[in-house]
């Protein structure tokens, strides 16, 4: 089955806010087995949308519309979807009636232009939304689908597990997607793909690469009428990718570099510190994104010139690391210290897991803020290292 996503509002297409309902509803798609092949953004004006709309329905099977379905002039999708299948909209009198029971409710009047939200047309049939006013239309016409949900993303959320979801995987049919995250850093993205070679043209299960944040991510993804069919053919392929990579993988799926070290010093029942110099903090705020390692965290300090306030002026974080261990009384710290060499900014970073020790340097041509962010994460890869060591 295939998939088209289309997000309505005037105010994506000029940036004001980001459209998290496309990338959720990308994925709830695959998770389905549905290909989703195209993602669009319109604004709020009625010929374009039903331009959209008249694409979608000639190229796909299923079409999810998010937004425009409010009770303001500008909110057209219930307007372009009634225009691309030529038909009608007219008030549903149970929808109408369980609009004015919701204002009530709330102890308020229904302004007449909410009556916009009452309507249907004839191939429509409303979806309920427990938490506003907009309910969504599921429509089916000549063996095509249109979803329409609201564009707050917790009420298109809501919809979309309790109404959509639960009625689209009756209908895909297509078979169920599997996928599994192999995590790896220490190699960029087309040295991971140079390193899987012809594992990258494999269909079925499939290997793609992808940068993000904290490294590389190689998706393993396969598809069968089944999970358990899916898991067993997924298997195979992520064994052969993980024998290739082995060296430079450090986690998979929801594991990330904090978690893993928060877990090998739970092992132990040891604390951390931390050190840093010309990062406005970057290496304390990483440590807090996982919250079991903030618990083990003793403490961090920003480091100035003079050495404030540990005390210690130099530019190897291994002596920084030193210090912050003697002061806070941790069995592990770690520290980075960014700094200029030859006009050029150089990131140094440094572990100590109860005397085993990790080194490392990069320079990187990269906006201060991003290099800040990424020298915090090399500095975990050292923590995640020198504890497997020490562990």
């Amino acid at each position: 089955m295939r998939g088209e996503i289309v997000s309505v509002g005037t105010e994506l297409l000029l940036g004001m806010i980001v459209d998290t309902n496309a990338q959720y509803l990308a994925q709830q798609l695959a998770d389905l087995g549905i290909d989703v092949f195209w993602v669009s953004q319109v604004g709020d004006n009625l010929g374009r949308a039903v331009e959209v709309l008249d694409r979608g329905l000639s190229r796909s099977d299923v079409t999810v519309v998010t937004g425009g379905l409010g009770p303001t002039e500008d909110d057209l999708t219930r307007e372009a979807i009634g225009a691309a299948l030529g038909e009608t909209l007219t008030v549903d009198p149970e929808l109408e009636q369980w609009l004015r029971d919701t204002f009530a409710r709330r102890g308020r009047p229904m302004p007449e232009r909410n009556m916009k939200q009452a309507t249907l047309i004839p191939s429509a049939r409303a979806l309920p939304n427990p938490v506003g006013t907009a309910p969504g239309w599921w429509v089916e016409r000549d063996g095509k689908i249109i979803v329409a949900m609201p564009g707050v993303p917790t009420e298109m959320r809501l919809m979309w597990d309790q109404r959509v979801r639960p009625a689209l995987h009756t209908r895909a049919g297509a078979g169920i997607l599997v996928t599994t995250n192999l995590k790896v850093l220490g190699l960029g993205e087309g040295a991971v793909e140079e390193q899987l070679g012809d594992l990258v043209h494999s269909t079925n299960p499939t290997v793609a690469t992808y940068a993000k944040p904290d490294g590389v991510q190689v998706r393993i993804s396969a598809k069968a009428s089944d999970e358990t069919i899916a898991r067993e053919m997924l298997a195979p392929m992520a064994q052969k990718v993980l024998e290739v990579l082995e060296p430079w993988v450090y986690g998979r799926d929801e594991e990330t570099l904090a978690s893993l070290a928060a877990q090998r010093l739970a092992a132990r029942g040891w604390t951390l510190t931390s050190a840093e110099r010309g990062t406005a903090g970057a290496l304390a705020m990483e440590i807090g994104t996982d919250s079991t390692l903030a618990e083990q965290f003793r403490g961090g300090f920003v480091v100035a010139a003079d050495g404030t306030p540990l005390g210690v002026g130099s530019l190897d974080p291994l002596d920084l690391a030193g210090a912050a261990r003697n002061q806070t009384g941790a069995e592990v710290a770690v520290a980075m210290v960014l700094s200029s060499e030859d006009g050029r900014p150089v990131a140094k970073f440094a572990a100590n897991a109860a005397g085993h020790v990790q080194t490392g340097s990069s320079r990187w041509n990269l906006a201060i803020p991003e290099l800040r962010r990424r020298a915090a994460v090399e500095t975990l890869a050292l923590l995640l290292r020198a504890l497997r060591e020490a562990t």
